[in-house]
């Protein structure tokens, strides 16, 4: 019988989730090992928060299960909730108090001793770079850099084995991003398992061991980002048109090197070959009248990955798991262990 410490820190099969007559989840199932990092890559409304809302217990799946720790999370919720720490997509800390005071109350919800409380706020501010605006600023002058590192702080007040995060670094210029990325990157260090959900596939290409494509709440691949970029070939021929209407001819014209994607003006092409590939298509455009205003050779992006599967890119715009009901306890204390 394998040891608790072998087991996976997350197993979820078969999760199902329904809002009225539509299916938010169908059949999803994947594993996360302990110290981990699987990444959970989808556009919005996708069923991203949808399956975070269920791992971390705030919502119930209609069919399927899934556990955290070797604990159900529809029958052994607050242990669950005590075992975890979640930041959602929007920092869930009060404007109105400052940073240390936001920590010291999530401590408090968390049930840590006094002293141990007062340590750890101060151990949580010097390691995410908010010691100097701890106690003078209210958490409403905080930049969004500032708030996001101060929410994934409060999430980490009583040291949780797994951590969750949904779209951690939405609305942050590249600086902050950068910045966030490496934080997850030390805290993966010390040994944390973490779930996090993404739209930005240079995100999931970093800091993900494993990652799992969803779209219209079912799996549609899963495996490591060398793993997923390899099923597209081994080259990717990129091809800038003046306009739409060369660009459309241009599929047409080379649609026997392979199955063309358009974006605009811009037409790619996964080929095994590439040189020999480039040679050919510049032949043939040539031949139809046609001139590449750009072309290049590269090697294929998890962009290309998830284009090629769902035909468009992960961070089209629309509603993100717009079926759910608003995400108003989605950052709430209780979720980071409280009782």
């Amino acid at each position: 019988m394998p040891s608790p410490t072998s087991r996976p820190a997350i197993v979820v099969e078969g999760l199902g989730k329904h809002f009225g007559e539509v299916e938010a989840l169908k059949d999803v199932s994947f594993e996360v090992p302990r110290g981990a990092v699987l990444g959970l890559l989808g556009p919005n409304g996708a069923g991203k928060t949808t399956s975070v809302r269920i791992l971390t217990t705030l919502l119930p799946p209609d069919t399927g299960s899934a556990h955290v720790l070797g604990l159900d999370v529809t029958t052994h919720r607050q242990e669950v909730r005590s075992s975890i720490g979640l930041a959602g997509q929007y920092a869930a800390v009060d404007e109105f108090l400052t940073a240390r005071e936001n920590l010291l109350m999530v401590g408090r919800l968390t049930h840590l001793g006094r002293a141990e409380i007062r340590a750890r706020a101060d151990e949580l501010l010097a390691q995410f770079d908010l010691a100097d605006a701890a106690d003078d600023r209210q958490v409403r002058t905080f930049s969004g850099g500032m708030r996001r590192r101060l929410d994934l702080a409060a999430a980490l007040v009583h040291r949780p084995p797994v951590l969750f995060l949904d779209e951690p670094t939405t609305g942050l210029d590249p600086k902050g991003r950068n910045d966030l990325w490496a934080t997850i990157e030390q805290l993966v260090e010390g040994g944390t398992t973490l779930l996090l959900t993404t739209q930005y596939l240079e995100e999931a290409d970093r800091l993900a061991d494993r990652i799992v494509v969803i779209d219209h709440g079912t799996v549609i691949a899963e495996g490591t980002a060398v793993e997923l970029k390899a099923r597209l070939g081994a080259t990717v021929l990129e091809l800038g048109f003046a306009g739409h209407e060369d660009t459309a001819r241009a599929g047409g014209v080379l649609a026997p090197l392979g199955e063309p994607t358009v974006e605009g003006s811009v037409l790619r092409l996964t080929v095994d070959d590439g040189a020999r590939s480039m040679l050919t298509a510049v032949r043939a455009l040539d031949d139809a009248g046609l001139e590449p205003a750009t072309a290049a050779l590269r090697e294929p992006t998890l962009d290309d990955v998830f284009l090629a599967l769902t035909g468009r890119r992960a961070d089209d715009t629309g509603p993100d798991d717009a079926a759910a009901p608003p995400d108003g306890t989605t950052g709430a204390p209780r979720a980071r262990g409280a009782a």
